[in-house]
């Protein structure tokens, strides 16, 4: 049994981008990339995805560092990934991408319960920067009422 410990998240894809769908995907890795993910050094903060001309989706300038015990067969740290997702699923945002304009950004990367790295990628639309400041505006006045809150129940 694998213990699932590993779960990488993207803090700032629910600042700058408001997410329409959510899709779980698997990841094609070599053997030193899976190590590297089970020891949780992999980053996806400044990651996304992208169709190739054969409409296979990719993850770009994902960071997943050298694992530190593999000899000369090692991988590259920021190498373009293949994600795999049902052919219905890759059409669908297939389309969204080309029609709409719309972004495919990766929110977290876990292991599953059989040890499998996942990566759950969503369909998304950039904030403008009055989104942005109403997320902050809510952000604080949710802070503020907690605060209320503990000083008013204890």
């Amino acid at each position: 049994m694998v213990k699932n410990k590993v779960n990488i998240k993207n803090k700032k894809a629910r600042f700058q981008y408001e997410i329409l769908d959510k899709y779980t995907a698997g990841i094609v890795l070599a053997g030193t990339e899976i190590k590297s993910i089970r020891e949780g050094k992999a980053n996806i903060a400044e990651s996304f995805c992208e169709f190739n001309d054969k409409g296979e989706l990719f993850v770009i300038n994902m960071d997943i560092q050298e694992y530190s015990h593999a000899t000369h067969f090692n991988h590259k740290a920021k190498n373009a990934r293949k994600l795999l997702l049902n052919k219905q699923e890759l059409k669908k945002l297939y389309k969204e991408v080309k029609n709409t304009g719309l972004t495919i950004i990766p929110l977290r990367l876990f292991l599953n319960d059989r040890g499998f790295a996942k990566l759950q990628i969503a369909l998304c639309k950039g904030k403008k920067l009055h989104d942005k400041r109403e997320t902050i505006k809510d952000r604080d006045t949710k802070r503020k009422l907690n605060r209320i809150n503990k000083t008013y129940n204890t």
